[in-house]
């Protein structure tokens, strides 16, 4: 393959098409933001779609679908419109996600297995579609995991959430093995404390907050703009040679 002049065009998107799920606030309106901004035509995804056509107004290559993830019709639909739409999907970006209880003892079993179909489940049933529609050279499949798919969530907790995240960074692993020689990579994205919706109580708390400084390196936690660099990595032809692979950005929490 012809490589890429360095720099600006090494990390375009031009022509190509992405979805992004858990579109409507925090990471996933700013990765549908930035994924437009590097030259892409986005289908941003989720259930409130009053935010996203509110994200829709401020880019017109974003277009906002409406979609539970955990809705296999939903799943199915929002593949269909994204090629029904521009013949092609080159990036899915695997953000939608939900937590569950935090002790162990006060999550149920169904509980613990509506939250794997929407952080597990999900991902798979979306990146097998993605796989088989159409693309022009090589495909870039990112599931968001977490950093509480790498080590225990303690004091904290969340069984179901950190189960989800860990059985996503095997998935992100397996279909990597089974989809290389078809040119597709799969990556796994793994966020450390970020100020998103899903952490606003975490950071609101002046106890929660301390705890999040003093257990990360850089001692503070995340803001949305720093995961950009990441996903435009993963995204584009930069991250070419680059399939099966972890990239945690979290601020040394997970170095420690």
């Amino acid at each position: 393959m012809s490589a890429p002049r360095p720099a600006g065009d090494l990390f375009s998107l031009e022509g190509r098409t992405a979805i992004v799920t858990g579109a409507s606030a925090g990471l996933g309106a700013r990765f549908a933001t930035v994924l437009a901004q590097a030259g892409a035509t986005v289908f941003a995804a989720a259930r409130r779609i009053d935010r996203l056509k509110e994200l829709a107004d401020s880019d017109a290559r974003i277009h906002p679908v409406a979609c539970d993830v955990a809705l296999e019709a939903d799943r199915t639909r929002l593949i269909e419109t994204a090629v029904t739409t521009t013949g092609r999907i080159d990036v899915l970006v695997n953000n939608a996600a939900t937590s569950g209880e935090t002790r162990a003892e006060d999550e149920s079993a169904d509980a613990f297995t509506d939250v794997l179909g929407v952080n597990l489940t999900a991902p798979f049933h979306l990146a097998r579609l993605t796989a088989e529609a159409p693309a022009s050279g090589g495909r870039s499949i990112i599931n968001v995991s977490s950093i509480l798919g790498l080590v225990s969530a303690a004091p904290l907790g969340g069984a179901s959430y950190s189960a989800s995240k860990a059985g996503l960074i095997g998935l992100t692993r397996e279909l990597a093995g089974q989809w290389g020689r078809s040119g597709t990579r799969v990556n796994a994205l793994a966020p450390g404390w970020f100020r998103t919706e899903m952490t606003a109580d975490l950071f609101a708390d002046e106890r929660s907050s301390r705890w999040v400084e003093r257990n990360t390196l850089l001692h503070r936690g995340g803001d949305g703009h720093e995961l950009d660099g990441a996903l435009l990595f993963l995204a584009s032809d930069a991250s070419s040679y680059c399939t099966g692979q972890v990239l945690t950005v979290d601020g040394g929490w997970t170095a420690r």
